[in-house]
């Protein structure tokens, strides 16, 4: 299973993202480029406590959500609303300048994989708290699900 734990799984996520482009064409869902760049920086700042989000109610119990999305071998489906505290088109931060913003990816995805970790975990919304493993593996489901959006 792929995880960010693995320097070759993290090494792949940094070379699909540099094959995104502002013009790359998404697949699905409203998302730019940049907004998606956007939205992957707010992702990382609230997994460590530097951007607040209110934790969401699902309908299954969050342990069961957690383990289905992190470790059953399938896509992500299109379609999944995020919280508007990370939706660039409601709550989330507005894209600046690409390169900008993917100068700032880098940094974050550097802390978020850095070991020994510089900061908490906070809870994911609707997963709730995770383990380092947990985490590491939601970080490239993650980015794995939006470079399959824009089609890298």
């Amino acid at each position: 299973m792929k995880t960010l734990a693995n320097p070759q799984d993290k090494q792949e996520i940094l070379t699909r993202l540099a094959a995104l482009t502002p013009a790359s064409k998404r697949r699905w869902g409203e998302m730019t480029p940049g907004e998606m760049i956007c939205h992957m920086n707010d992702s990382f700042k609230a997994t460590m406590g530097e951007r607040e989000v209110k934790p969401l109610r699902p309908l299954v119990p969050r342990a069961v959500m957690r383990s289905a999305a992190l470790w059953l071998p399938f896509n992500w489906p299109p379609g999944i609303k995020t919280v508007p505290e990370c939706d660039q088109k409601i709550g989330g931060t507005h894209p600046v300048a690409y390169h900008l913003d993917l100068e700032e990816f880098h940094v974050l995805f550097d802390r978020f994989t850095e070991q020994p970790r510089p900061f908490q975990w906070e809870p994911h919304p609707m997963f709730g708290s995770m383990t380092d493993k947990e985490w590491m593996r939601w970080g490239y489901r993650h980015m794995d699900h939006h470079l399959r959006q824009f089609g890298v």
